[in-house]
């Protein structure tokens, strides 16, 4: 029988593991029934490797609002982390439709006359993004974007959140799901890992992800179809302000083979990004059951 592997991404800290398990396999299931189908493995051959405290743990719990605060301020970030955080929040803006209008009345005047690479264009774009995005938080990319900084760049949380991962991903066939931070994880670590720990992976599934944002990309150059992984699937709305493009050739993701994108989802999740919406769509539930089944 094949294995099922769910990597979560953010805002699932001080949470019962067990019920988030429930959560995700809940979805999936109602994705399942709008095609007649049923969960096709055991309860028990699912895995949900947590590692939601230590990414909370890198705010110290604090509001949602303090926090991203004090990450666009940059008073603790060196030039590094500076410079992709800015990348990537100045990309969302970009791709939402951002006008330098919107993002100068909010900037202000001393801001604008120390030129867009000053760290208060940041808090400028993410204000921006909150007044004139619809259902976009610029909290919650400043959040988002810290942890993916913080995966890529300290090798001390990388290696808290890769362990759990790690020992989840059995030698037996085993599929794995992903979302947002979890699929650059899921991918960091198949691509390199995968065949050392002789992985065999007949489907990855990415949701919501934001392997296809630039400076996220160029932090994992070469860009490769993991070794160990036989089916590449990306599912994303394209309301999802954090999955932001399709894995394809346009947007840096030329790989071979090929990665199969789904960019129609519909989440109704409030903030379109919600892993219930992507899980409880019929495709993506419909992708994972075949790949369970073989």
């Amino acid at each position: 029988m094949r294995e099922l592997v769910l990597i979560h991404g953010r805002s699932q800290q001080h949470k019962d593991t067990a019920a988030l398990k429930r959560e995700w396999i809940a979805a999936l299931v109602d994705g399942l029934e709008k095609s007649h189908l049923a969960l096709p493995i055991l309860e028990s051959a699912i895995h949900f490797p947590y590692y939601g405290d230590t990414l909370i743990d890198l705010v110290n719990g604090l509001p949602p609002e303090q926090v991203a605060d004090i990450i666009v301020k940059g008073d603790n970030a060196n030039d590094e982390e500076r410079a992709f955080t800015l990348a990537v929040v100045r990309e969302i803006g970009q791709q939402a439709g951002l006008t330098d209008a919107q993002i100068a009345a909010i900037a202000g005047d001393a801001v604008i006359q120390k030129g867009p690479l000053n760290w208060g264009w940041v808090r400028a774009i993410l204000g921006a993004i909150d007044r004139h995005v619809p259902l976009g938080s610029g909290a919650s990319i400043a959040l988002a974007t810290n942890d993916v900084s913080q995966y890529l760049r300290n090798p001390g949380i990388r290696d808290r959140i890769e362990e759990g991962v790690r020992k989840a991903i059995a030698k037996t066939p085993t599929v794995v799901v992903a979302h947002p931070v979890g699929s650059v994880v899921a991918y960091n670590l198949l691509r390199r890992e995968g065949t050392g720990n002789g992985w065999q992976v007949p489907l990855f599934v990415t949701v919501g992800c934001p392997l296809a944002v630039t400076a996220i990309r160029k932090a994992l150059t070469p860009n490769k179809h993991p070794e160990c992984v036989v089916d590449w699937f990306n599912a994303m709305d394209d309301r999802d302000i954090v999955a932001l493009y399709a894995l394809d050739a346009s947007h840096g993701w030329g790989i071979n083979p090929a990665i199969d994108n789904k960019t129609d989802v519909k989440n109704p999740t409030p903030n379109r990004h919600g892993i219930s919406g992507y899980l409880s769509d019929s495709v993506v539930a419909q992708r994972i059951y075949e790949a369970l089944i073989v």
